[in-house]
């Protein structure tokens, strides 16, 4: 099979107004993000039920606006596999977010295929086909692309049409349709893929005790977004997490004293990023005593918080089992934790829609001792108690 890509905006105009009649497409693309912080478009991968093509955004002249206008069409849903960094790259093109939209690694999730299962084992469990992922790691910018390149590209998108059908008739069949839509509300908000700096702190994780020190991580963590964003590089190219952290904790005030960091290298105090830091810390230190954030979770876990959260680990295992549903989807275990420390206050999924009618309830009903766990028979079972 010859396969030649779509380099002209004729003929994505075409194509896409095809698509545009049609109920689903599936897309996939393929891109480079090693060396830089937003990701380098390389191909995108687009079919209905009966066309399937490959779109070249690196071809000279071509306009993506056709597709854009596709992706943002409310009356075709978008089908992806793994959707997140594909979302976010059409979003960052055209400030325009794909939907409707339809994730199948998070429907496959929701209907008992484990956690974050891969597109090609997904493939072979439900259409019995096997997808050769030997080009995966392939370096997408570099032209004219291999038949077998493009073969590869192909595959993402024309064996996820009968992954889409059975998944969605799967999810109708179990009733819960409206638990997908729940996850894709969040893929399709823009805070999703647009977190202000001021806000970078969020993914990092909290260890810090005091809240000087958490002021410290805040600024650098803005200050980090903001360098890696107008520079373009990876967040860990300008400093790494664990750096953040010992900074945070240590508090050098000088030179001297960042020059006796481990996790920064030689002469790195005498650079642009190393003065910078040190601003970020002297910044925290001008705060006064009421002016500095409280850290967002208890420094201490109340006592009889670790037991607590490994009765609701044995609770959430149960819970997937008999309902079919990966665990990862329902619950992560810092969530677990903060719905051991603050119960029905902790801000959490596994607090909110169909997650509390599936796990929360019982976990709440658990934590308050309401019910408990028995081990019977070789197996452990939940047991109301009066």
């Amino acid at each position: 099979m010859s396969l030649t890509t779509i380099n002209d905006t004729a003929t994505l105009a075409d194509v896409c107004a095809r698509f545009a009649t049609h109920p689903y497409v599936t897309v996939d693309t393929e891109f480079v993000r090693e060396t830089t912080f937003w990701p380098d478009l390389c191909l995108v991968q687009v079919a209905s039920d009966d066309e399937a093509v490959l779109i070249d955004p690196l071809a000279e002249g071509i306009d993506l606006t056709p597709l854009h206008d596709l992706m943002a069409n409310k009356d075709v849903i978008k089908v992806f596999h793994a959707a997140r960094q594909d979302v976010e790259i059409f979003y960052k093109l055209s400030g325009k977010l794909p939907e409707p939209l339809f994730d199948t690694q998070v429907a496959a999730m929701v209907c008992g295929f484990g956690d974050s299962i891969a597109y090609d084992q997904l493939v072979r469990r439900i259409c019995g086909a096997h997808i050769d992922k030997s080009l995966r790691f392939t370096n997408w910018k570099l032209r004219p692309l291999s038949q077998q390149q493009l073969e590869y590209a192909l595959a993402d998108v024309t064996h996820l049409r009968d992954v889409y059908k059975f998944l969605k008739d799967k999810l109708a069949e179990e009733k819960r349709t409206h638990w997908l839509a729940e996850e894709m509300d969040i893929l399709t908000t823009p805070k999703t893929y647009d977190l202000p700096p001021a806000e970078a702190w969020t993914r990092l994780k909290l260890r810090i005790k005091k809240p000087i020190e958490f002021a410290i991580l805040k600024n650098l963590a803005e200050w980090r977004e903001t360098e890696a964003r107008t520079r373009n590089v990876p967040r860990n190219r300008i400093i790494k997490d664990d750096a953040i952290y010992e900074i945070s904790q240590s508090q050098p005030k000088d030179t001297n004293a960042l020059a006796r960091l481990r996790t920064l290298h030689k002469g790195f105090e005498k650079s642009s990023n190393g003065r910078a830091i040190l601003e970020c810390v002297a910044r925290a230190h001008a705060l006064d005593r009421d002016e500095l954030p409280k850290i967002p979770r208890p420094s201490h876990s109340p006592e009889g918080t670790s037991a607590a959260v490994d009765l609701l680990k044995v609770l959430l295992k149960l819970t997937a089992e008999e309902y079919d549903v990966a665990v990862k989807i329902i619950a992560s275990s810092d969530q677990l934790e903060q719905i051991a420390i603050l119960g029905e206050q902790a801000d959490v999924p596994a607090m909110k829609g169909w997650r509390k009618e599936l796990f929360g309830e019982r976990a709440l009903k658990l934590l308050n001792g309401k019910s408990g766990l028995r081990f019977e028979n070789r197996k452990i079972g939940v047991v109301d108690i009066e």
